[in-house]
C-alpha cells in the first residue's frame, strides 16, 4: 500500500512544480484624474487612449472602447513579464505590441492576438464618477 501511495504522490509532486514565472507582478495601483484634464482628451472618443507612467509595473494604458466604456491595462507584457517589456499602442489604436517579443494584444479586452503571448495583459478596475476617472486593483 505504501509503495502504491508513493507511486501516486511522487509524479504529482513533479507535476505541481510547474514554472511559477510568466505572471505580471501585482503592485498597488491607485490612479485618479479629471476627465477634463487636457492630457486625457484622447479618451473623449471611442478608440482613444492615453499612456500613464509611474503606475503599475510598466505604466498604464487607459483606453476608450468602441462601446464607450473605459479599460485600463498594465503596459508590462504578459509574455516573459520578468523582462518588464512595456507594450506600445500601434498606429491603428486597436492593438498594442510587445517590442521585445512581437506579441500583440487587443486593447478592447487585453487578450493576445499574435503569438508568442498566450495570456492577457493585466487589467485594472476603472470607475468614472463626476468627470473623474479612478483606476485601481
Amino acid at each position: 500500500m505504501k509503495k502504491l501511495l508513493l507511486l501516486l504522490v511522487v509524479p504529482l509532486a513533479f507535476l505541481s512544480c510547474g514554472k511559477q514565472g510568466d505572471v505580471i507582478p501585482s503592485v498597488p495601483v491607485n490612479f485618479q484624474a479629471s476627465l477634463t484634464d487636457p492630457r486625457l482628451a484622447p479618451l473623449n472618443a471611442s478608440g482613444g487612449y492615453v499612456v500613464i507612467t509611474g503606475y503599475g509595473v510598466a505604466g498604464l494604458i487607459l483606453y476608450r472602447t468602441p462601446d464607450r466604456s473605459y479599460v485600463a491595462y498594465d503596459r508590462c507584457s504578459s509574455y516573459q513579464p520578468e523582462k518588464k517589456c512595456a507594450v506600445t499602442v500601434d498606429a491603428s489604436g486597436f492593438t498594442a505590441t510587445d517590442p521585445c517579443s512581437g506579441s500583440k494584444f487587443s486593447l478592447t479586452d487585453g487578450t493576445p492576438v499574435k503569438a508568442p503571448a498566450t495570456k492577457s495583459l493585466r487589467s485594472y478596475i476603472v470607475n468614472v464618477s463626476n468627470f473623474e476617472i479612478f483606476v485601481s486593483n
